[in-house]
């Protein structure tokens, strides 16, 4: 289970999630138990253990005091696969709890981005634009892994549902801005993704995971000329567009490694550019 945190129910506000804001703490419970919600639905569907990353930020996030004991915790940064982290071949479904549409999409989605806040506009793979969605759906189906369940506002269950197909969905809001939503209460919202954990992986038989056909074209549109020339310096990255990078990488497990130090590089890059970042 990869547990992001902008589409967690009751959060609509950037001082909701990160450390030091007046929300943070607040945000933090509901964050715990959305994915509380889903660890019981999928032990009431005979899950025999749940493996859940904390995949927002630094991951440092969830109350591991408030955490379903049946659980595992996977904390802290620098992972090397990232939100994905935990997935592997003998995983029998993974869950994206808490998640948020890609920069850019069409459907007003609540905090909306892909990996980074504002460095990325576009992340593509093969050409496709996905957003973090599809980068962990893609990482997971590379294994041999479905997505069985996604949560979040109702813009990224839409990406979700137009990317994977069928797979099961549940939105705890609805945006009316970026930064606004209608939104459910988190004892509802979370009722709800207990019992789509459930419907989820009682649908196992039913789903197919999301593959990309390699060796994948891993491309990056980036916020200014100086970010894509800068990792244009790593290994086998090309600048093929005044803001835009390509990586040839022989499997998604490269891909995710490779976008996370590129993100690593674009924030010290970024923040070293003060007002013009």
């Amino acid at each position: 289970m990869s547990v992001d945190m902008e589409g967690v129910s009751g959060l609509t506000d950037p001082d909701d999630m990160q450390p030091g804001g007046t929300g943070y703490p607040l945000g933090q419970e509901y964050m715990t138990g959305d994915a509380n919600a889903a660890v019981r639905g999928a032990f009431d569907a005979g899950a025999a253990e749940v493996l859940v990353n904390d995949a927002h930020s630094k991951a440092r996030n969830l109350r591991l005091d408030l955490i379903d004991p049946r659980c595992r915790v996977i904390r802290g940064r620098n992972r090397p696969l990232r939100m994905g982290q935990g997935l592997e071949v003998s995983t029998t479904a993974a869950l994206l709890v808490g998640y948020h549409s890609r920069a850019g999409a069409d459907t007003c989605g609540v905090l909306s981005h892909t990996w980074m806040g504002r460095e990325i506009e576009n992340v593509l793979l093969n050409g496709r634009v996905v957003g973090e969605t599809g980068l962990v759906a893609a990482l997971a189906g590379s294994m041999g892994v479905p997505v069985a369940l996604v949560t979040g506002d109702e813009a990224v269950c839409e990406e979700a549902r137009e990317l994977l197909g069928d797979v099961e969905t549940v939105a705890v809001k609805r945006g009316l801005d970026r930064f606004s939503a209608e939104l459910l209460p988190p004892v509802v919202a979370q009722a709800r993704i207990q019992e789509g954990a459930v419907r989820a992986l009682g649908r196992l038989g039913e789903l197919r995971p999301w593959t990309v056909e390699g060796p994948v074209v891993f491309g990056v549109e980036w916020n200014s000329t100086s970010l894509a020339s800068m990792c244009a310096l790593m290994p086998r990255v090309r600048q093929v567009g005044p803001r835009h990078t390509e990586y040839v990488a022989d499997t998604m497990t490269d891909v995710v490694q490779v976008l996370g130090v590129m993100s690593l590089l674009a924030a010290q890059l970024a923040s070293d550019a003060g007002v013009y970042g």
